[in-house]
């Protein structure tokens, strides 16, 4: 369990790096190739940079509440839901964490999220849904991987992703918009000699597809996050089984969650937009429930991780 959580934090923070390499050289060619300078890449990333900044600052201190209000939560005490509660503060407890906000959302779909830039100011909200179909062992298990996320700090470092793959994409569009009405890259074919059309085709390419790269580095974030919140689950509980049970119930249910979007699905323990399915791809927000479950379960029983499920393990 420790060794799965050691390696995806690896895998993740080496996932940034490479999302901060890509936008570094995207930044230093697509400037060259638009001003015909060498130093044109370091102009366009100091613009850019700035601009990452401003948007870093609105995510930080006011991306929580824009979340918890497009998903239509509502804030509760424990008046409202006394068993939610109780594990909310046994799971603090266990994770060293502050209280997080509890938060429900008045839906059928089976769902729950955790949000927040750091364990003073978490936010955790679960379906109605979710509270009518679990056990308290089960429930405990939910709590305890949107616990992890925050523990963890997974919302700061999607957000932090989620900065560098729109800077990319800023820059992208930039540059094909200025090219396409003409006025980027003439500098770079007329005055950069052969290294400066050089230059300018790389530019191409790498404003086409960078924005790809940097979207599908994301979404691999984005699953491995979601591994690391289970097995940090399992070592809070001490009983993967709970959150594996409660996986299923989960996945048992087609029910789409009426208020999910693009932008929030991240978020959840489970994909909310689809039905969950057995197989994985480069464009899944999340790992697919039967691999989750299966790697619990070995957990659970200290043997080898079976077959089916050792693929999904990440590799440091």
């Amino acid at each position: 369990m420790y060794e799965q959580i050691a390696r995806n934090k690896r895998a993740s923070v080496m996932l940034v790096a490479v999302v901060v390499a890509v936008l570094l050289l995207l930044g230093y060619v697509i400037g060259f190739a638009w001003t015909g300078r060498s130093y044109g890449g370091l102009g366009v990333l100091g613009i850019f940079g700035v601009i990452a900044i401003v948007w870093s600052l609105i995510g930080y201190f006011a991306g929580a509440n824009m979340v918890l209000g497009v998903t239509g939560a509502r804030r509760i005490t424990h008046s409202d839901a006394p068993q939610l509660w109780n594990v909310v503060e046994e799971m603090s407890v266990a994770s060293g964490l502050p209280m997080p906000n509890v938060y429900i959302i008045d839906d059928a779909a089976p769902n729950a999220f955790a949000t927040g830039r750091d364990p003073q100011h978490a936010y955790l909200a679960v379906t109605r849904g979710l509270l009518e179909i679990m056990d308290r062992e089960q429930l405990q298990g939910v709590v305890a991987h949107e616990m992890s996320h925050i523990r963890n700090y997974d919302i700061r470092f999607a957000t932090l992703v989620g900065i560098l793959v729109g800077m990319i994409a800023l820059i992208s569009d930039f540059f094909l918009r200025s090219t396409w009405f003409g006025f980027g890259g003439r500098r770079s074919r007329d005055g950069g000699g052969q290294a400066g059309a050089i230059m300018f085709v790389v530019a191409l390419v790498l404003a086409i597809f960078a924005p790809i790269f940097g979207w599908l580095v994301q979404l691999a974030v984005s699953r491995r996050r979601e591994y690391l919140a289970d097995a940090s689950a399992a070592e809070l509980t001490r009983n993967p089984l709970g959150l594996a049970s409660a996986l299923e119930k989960i996945a048992a249910d087609a029910r789409p969650l009426r208020h999910a979007n693009r932008a929030t699905a991240h978020l959840y323990i489970a994909n909310p937009l689809r039905k969950l399915k057995e197989t994985e791809n480069l464009f899944d927000t999340h790992p697919p429930i039967q691999k989750r479950v299966a790697i619990l379960r070995a957990l659970a029983h200290a043997g080898p991780v079976p077959e089916s499920a050792s693929s999904a393990l990440p590799q440091a």
